[in-house]
């Protein structure tokens, strides 16, 4: 692995006789999405204020680029602040300003571009963040969601090459909260920033983080990727992800990952009967769908598809969860490779009469002129040991096809 972009080495913060860090030992790399989970409260914001030198360690020393911060000189280090931006947990929108000014605020201050240039640049984060019928409102006017996307409007603005987020999603709704991770994934993967993001709550978190840190009890305990947290046996984990799990849930009526493989294995092993089938459902082309259809109606799109697999195969014994962005595997005990193929039709006689028209009506919403295809696929494959279920997932994943298809056209157009 290169080396670290921003490192912390040993970092101690004390607040009077209160310590809430504690010898932190870290590393977050250039270009990749890294997040920082933790109760409430344990320090993660702290953590970022250090990054942006907001706050100074009383103990240890913070490294960019391999250098530490506390030697680099005034002018060098006011040009590498100068490359970060933060979005604050509480948006920090001025509530005498509207929208376009909360926006345009970063590039009036900061930079000499012309008065048409700012308006261009302001305008298109506009309209990237879904602000387009807001944009001379002020904060006061808007709801919490809204005043979420003129923050994180802002934050992007300068096209910055860190961006900071501290608890993006708090206060908002489960729906609401996957549509601004979605964006700062999507924003992070065009932009290519290095996005680092705190949190106590998110769901989602694994489905767009390259690394996590979890921070307990005042030092980070781990450093990983998803896959590997979800193998880290340690007391944060009851704590911690047990509250990421109930959240999940409240999305999309799904088990978390962790609860599935923890299920699946233990009903695997009381059952003689070793046959399983797999169901892998997605939704294809989410990314170039979302500047279409828009944040909030493709992760309405993904709770309703969630919602509907989960009506239909929860009351015949199966379990399903959340894999990725835009993914979802089911498994049904004792069911073979032909029964496994019977209840899958059955799903797409239900999702037509069920589910489309209703997902139809509330994602439906694109520009005169233009259109968006939205393809549900699924694919199906039979295992005999549990040990060897992602063998089983990757085999249902080649074989998928489109199940049921959603046609987006314009207003007065046929669907």
């Amino acid at each position: 692995m290169d080396a670290p972009l921003i490192e912390f080495r040993n970092v101690t913060k004390r607040f009077g006789s209160n310590t809430v860090l504690d010898r932190v030992n870290l590393q977050i790399y250039e270009g990749q999405v890294t997040t920082i989970i933790g109760l409430s409260g344990s320090g993660k914001s702290v953590m970022l204020k250090h990054i942006i030198g907001l706050l100074q360690p009383d103990e240890g020393e913070i490294l960019f680029r391999g250098r530490p911060i506390a030697k680099i000189g005034r002018a060098r280090k006011a040009v590498l602040f100068s490359q970060i931006s933060y979005m604050f947990q509480g948006n920090a929108l001025f509530d005498s300003m509207s929208v376009y000014d909360n926006i345009a605020l970063p590039l009036r201050e900061t930079t000499r571009l012309s008065k048409s240039e700012i308006d261009r640049r302001v305008m298109a984060r506009i309209e990237q963040t879904e602000l387009t019928e807001a944009v001379w409102r002020f904060p006061s006017e808007l709801s919490g969601g809204m005043q979420k996307r003129v923050a994180l409007a802002r934050a992007l603005i300068t096209d910055p090459k860190i961006v900071l987020f501290d608890e993006p999603t708090t206060g908002q709704d489960p729906v609401r909260k996957n549509a601004i991770l979605s964006m700062i994934a999507q924003y992070q993967r065009k932009l290519n920033f290095t996005a680092v993001l705190v949190s106590h709550e998110i769901p989602d978190v694994y489905f767009i983080s390259n690394r996590i840190l979890a921070l307990y009890d005042r030092q980070i305990v781990f450093q990983g990727t998803p896959e590997e947290l979800e193998n880290f046996d340690h007391p944060f984990m009851d704590e911690v992800i047990n509250s990421l799990e109930a959240l999940q849930k409240e999305l999309t009526g799904l088990y978390s990952q962790r609860q599935f493989k923890m299920l699946n294995h233990a009903r695997m092993k009381r059952q003689s009967a070793e046959v399983y089938g797999v169901i892998v459902f997605s939704l294809q082309e989410m990314n170039t769908l979302i500047p279409k259809i828009g944040h909030d109606a493709a992760q309405e799109a993904l709770r309703n598809l969630g919602l509907a697999i989960n009506r239909h195969f929860g009351i015949i014994g199966g379990m399903s969860t959340r894999r990725n962005t835009n993914e979802f595997i089911t498994m049904l005990p004792h069911a073979d490779l032909a029964e496994t193929e019977s209840l899958l039709r059955e799903f797409v006689k239900d999702f037509e009469t069920q589910t489309l028209d209703a997902l139809k009506d509330r994602t439906c919403r694109v520009a005169a002129g233009d259109a968006a295809d939205l393809a549900v696929l699924a694919g199906i494959a039979e295992g005999r040991n549990f040990s060897d279920v992602n063998e089983t997932i990757v085999q249902a994943k080649m074989k998928q096809h489109e199940i049921a298809r959603l046609r987006c056209a314009a207003s007065g157009e046929n669907r």
